[in-house]
């Protein structure tokens, strides 16, 4: 590698890649997932935030709005309630955003144990950059947001500008098309991952409460079996690893510990290497397909039903199927359309409801919403580029390939777009309180989506401005 190239371009590639297409294809596969999962799932987001807000500030409907997510949930077998929290039933909003939810952050831990063993985490110089990024936006906003609480009952709301919202801030780089280079996808991909990382450490350490040893130590059994089975049984059954990751998940729910970290540590234990390697898959279905190929084609099937023999030979083909494809891997395929088109949706609609007719103009200006406004807009900006800068700078990583300063500006200005996982920690901060506590909840909210649509508006058109023409390819 030249001095002058990047890790985001060339990077070295790893072993555990099996597809033989070409070079880039080795290199980006993971960041390539990424983009296709999130940037289209970003306009289903955006389509719930808007009914949302529509919904719920029409009056006659807006009361069956709230209501509705207070309705209590249950899944009983005699007395015993699934959907129950400390004893009591879970309601609708405490439903999606604890379970539904889980399965989010379940998706990310897949996410980020992906990215650590093949992706752009695999070589240390290779992430360091966007690593930097993420970590000055979060130290900014959240400095930020301290200064300008201090002394206020809002201040336990510091985290909340400190997420990067991966649907949004890609959704806006795929609207530019292949005018942003591959590199610089990477790059918000990468750090967008590693806020991801801080957001979980965040809600581990200060959104815990009440902790129940009995119920942590049911828990580390049930994560227990879970590396047994896959670690040393080698199971490759993903009704494994969602059935006794439902267990953990109850347990972690009941401990105290705030229940999305246990979809983290379940998507850890989910095995990343397949039963067959690529080569013996290849071999066991030419095997399989010689069968057929040797087979009477007029007497395959007799036009009607197989025989055994023949249904023999595609369970073959269908199990080697199965087994050449790691549980990790599939599952994050199988999820991501799930989590990106209902499960982040439906969290959006539920929660971005902010009653607007009677608000005071002035709220946007001061108070909770100002401070996230200014932890979004200005201090993730300052954050992000400030950090890559210093990394570049003291010769620690590359630029990304085919980009300049400007482009990272903008990239950093799009870091700005909190909205779910911020919606999600103001829920945690505010969410459980009296009436203060819930008015400084919607005001938080209301900075969120302010915070986060100027940021997305102000990075598309820096962008906009200084991304080179068209080149007429779609790297994504």
């Amino acid at each position: 590698m030249s001095a002058h190239g990047s890790s985001y371009g060339k990077p070295d590639l790893n072993p555990v890649d099996f597809e033989s297409g070409g070079f880039a294809h080795h290199i980006f596969y993971s960041a390539r997932q990424a983009l296709r999962h999130h940037a289209t799932g970003g306009n289903v987001l955006i389509l719930a935030t808007v009914l949302a807000l529509i919904v719920a500030n029409i009056h006659g409907i807006n009361g069956l709005y709230s209501s509705f997510w207070n309705q209590e949930m249950r899944l009983q077998v005699g007395d015993f309630n699934i959907f129950s929290h400390g004893g009591h039933p879970m309601t609708v909003l405490q439903f999606i955003n604890d379970a539904l939810m889980a399965l989010f952050f379940f998706t990310i831990g897949l996410e980020i144990k992906r990215e650590v063993l093949v992706g752009e985490l695999s070589s240390f110089r290779q992430a360091l950059l966007p690593i930097m990024g993420a970590i000055g936006g979060m130290v900014f906003p959240v400095g930020s947001f301290l200064i300008l609480s201090a002394g206020t009952d809002y201040i336990d709301g510091a985290a909340i500008p400190m997420a990067t919202d991966i649907a949004f801030s890609l959704g806006v780089l795929a609207i530019l098309g292949s005018r942003v280079p591959l590199s610089l996808k990477i790059f918000l991909t990468t750090l967008a991952v590693v806020d991801d990382i801080g957001g979980i450490i965040v809600i581990a350490a200060f959104y815990s409460t009440h902790i129940d040893l009995a119920f942590i130590g049911y828990a580390a059994v049930g994560l227990a079996v879970l590396i047994v089975g896959g670690g040393l049984l080698k199971i490759q059954s993903k009704i494994f690893y969602v059935l006794v990751g439902g267990v953990v998940w109850f347990f972690v729910l009941n401990s105290g510990i705030h229940p999305t970290i246990s979809g983290v540590l379940v998507a850890f234990c989910v095995p990343s290497v397949p039963v067959y390697a690529p080569g013996k898959y290849v071999k066991i279905i030419r095997r399989s397909i010689r069968n057929f190929d040797e087979a009477d084609d007029e007497d395959f099937g007799n036009g009607k039903l197989l025989n055994h023999e023949e249904m023999d030979w595609l369970k073959e083909i269908e199990s080697a199927s199965d087994k050449v494809i790691s549980p990790l891997q599939d599952l994050e395929d199988s999820l991501h359309p799930v989590v990106n088109y209902l499960i982040i949706p439906l969290f959006a609609f539920a929660n971005a409801g902010i009653y607007l007719l009677d608000m005071n103009p002035m709220t946007l200006v001061s108070g909770i919403s100002l401070a996230i406004i200014i932890g979004l807009v200005v201090g993730k900006f300052v954050g992000i580029l400030l950090f890559s800068w210093l990394t570049v700078r003291f010769r620690l990583a590359p630029m990304p390939e085919g980009s300049d300063w400007k482009m990272i500006a903008g990239v950093a200005m799009l870091g700005g777009i909190g909205f779910t996982v911020s919606l999600f920690i103001a829920n945690l901060s505010f969410g459980e309180g009296d009436a203060s506590g819930l008015a400084l909840l919607n005001d938080a909210k209301l900075g969120i989506v302010v915070g986060s649509l100027l940021a997305g508006g102000i990075g598309y058109f820096i962008l906009a401005r200084f991304l080179p023409a068209a080149n007429g390819r779609n790297d994504v």
